[in-house]
């Protein structure tokens, strides 16, 4: 009798291991994107300060693949500002799933003890 609830309890340790397993990597993946899209949203940042002291009527160029494109400032403005809101809500979008898979990390982790606990009582 004692045999079935062991291997009842091995599968279910097991699966809560990968699963925190697999959500310890989702957390660092966001981590990643989001210092990515912090770089990205910096570097727009500067563009865009070094582009507001130009003269209006300043020939701009927009670097696509290997060619570049005749742009306005304003256009040019506007791409950056737009990357940077863009940049923004990608972030805020990450961090909240970052905190539930923190959450769901937490949570195995309980599970997982208390099942040892639990293993331990008996």
């Amino acid at each position: 009798m004692a045999a079935p609830v062991n291997l009842e309890l091995k599968k279910a340790f097991s699966e809560l291991q990968v699963k925190m397993i697999d959500r310890q990597q989702k957390v660092k993946l966001a981590d990643l994107q989001i210092e990515q899209l912090n770089r990205l949203k910096k570097h727009s940042n500067l563009t865009h300060s070094e582009i507001i002291g130009l003269p209006p009527n300043t020939r701009m160029y927009e670097g696509v693949g290997r060619m570049f494109i005749l742009q306005s400032k304003e256009e040019i403005n506007d791409q950056l500002t737009d990357k940077q809101k863009t940049a923004d809500a990608k972030i805020k979008e990450l961090e909240q799933k970052k905190s539930y898979l923190e959450r769901s990390v937490k949570e195995a982790e309980d599970n997982i003890r208390e099942m040892l606990l639990s293993r331990r009582a008996q």
